[in-house]
């Protein structure tokens, strides 16, 4: 069986809110990077000296709010599809402002990029279909 739009959502949803969550983590608990085997030379056209903003950016808008809609969309909220959305819209804005500061682009931000580009396209399907109970 064929997982539907809102399934495919929310396996989106929950896989960058626990990765999120985990990065995020990661990037407060070791602010120089070491803990994910980066440095903070990566930061040097940004506005960051360490990774401790960052990664409570990514902690909050990609990790705790991916899973905080992955749980409002099992509770069935009213027009959930928009809240897929703008998650969708916070993750593809954060990969692209991450490649432009930093400079490079790596098999992640593909990855995460294309996570984004799919939420966005999942809830305008679900919107576009008025799934909205």
């Amino acid at each position: 069986m064929r997982p539907s739009a809102r399934q495919f959502a929310l396996m989106l949803l929950l896989f960058n809110g626990i990765a999120a969550c985990f990065g995020g983590w990661m990037l407060m608990r070791s602010p120089d990077g070491s803990a994910l085997n980066m440095t903070v030379d990566l930061l040097i056209n940004s506005p960051f000296a360490d990774y401790l903003v960052p990664g409570i950016i990514l902690f909050i808008f990609n990790g705790l709010l991916s899973l905080a809609i992955t749980w409002l969309i099992v509770l069935n909220v009213k027009h959930y599809e928009k809240l897929i959305m703008m998650q969708g819209t916070i993750l593809t804005g954060w990969i692209g402002i991450q490649m432009i500061m930093l400079q490079t682009i790596n098999y992640l931000h593909i990855l995460f990029g294309s996570v984004g580009l799919l939420l966005i396209a999942l809830g305008l399907i679900l919107y576009r279909r008025g799934i909205v109970t």
